[in-house]
């Protein structure tokens, strides 16, 4: 079974991503901040994480770069879900080591659809 570490501040959108992707067969881990989505993310050694870049404790930015350059998570693809859109935040997502960057908000069917292809789905 493929695992995602879904780390998002919003218990909304998180609930109904975690529901998308559970349905398509995904376990999914959900962290609300970024201390907790690193730990979960090292924990769990999931197929993909899904992070945004807003959220309490930690960036998505000092997330992601923590993520890039830990031994035991640099390999796992980061998938950026942010309202963060500009061409700056999308440059310093990509500097941390995104490998992909989703604009919120985001069609949930073309969502699942990209996350399938980091999960080889």
């Amino acid at each position: 079974m493929k695992k995602v570490v879904l780390i998002e501040d919003s218990k909304t959108l998180a609930g109904a991503l975690k529901g998308a992707l559970e349905l398509e067969g995904v376990q999914t881990v959900w962290a609300a901040d970024g201390v907790q989505g690193v730990a979960a993310a090292r924990r769990e050694k999931p197929d993909l994480i899904l992070l945004d870049l807003m959220l309490p404790k930690l960036s998505g930015f000092e997330v992601c770069k923590m993520l890039k350059t830990g031994e035991a998570t640099w390999r796992i693809p980061v998938v950026i879900m942010s309202t963060l859109t500009d061409s700056e935040s999308k440059t310093r997502a990509q500097e941390a080591g995104a490998d992909y960057f989703i604009d919120k908000p985001y069609d949930l069917a073309a969502t699942l659809a990209e996350i399938k292809k980091y999960l080889n789905m």
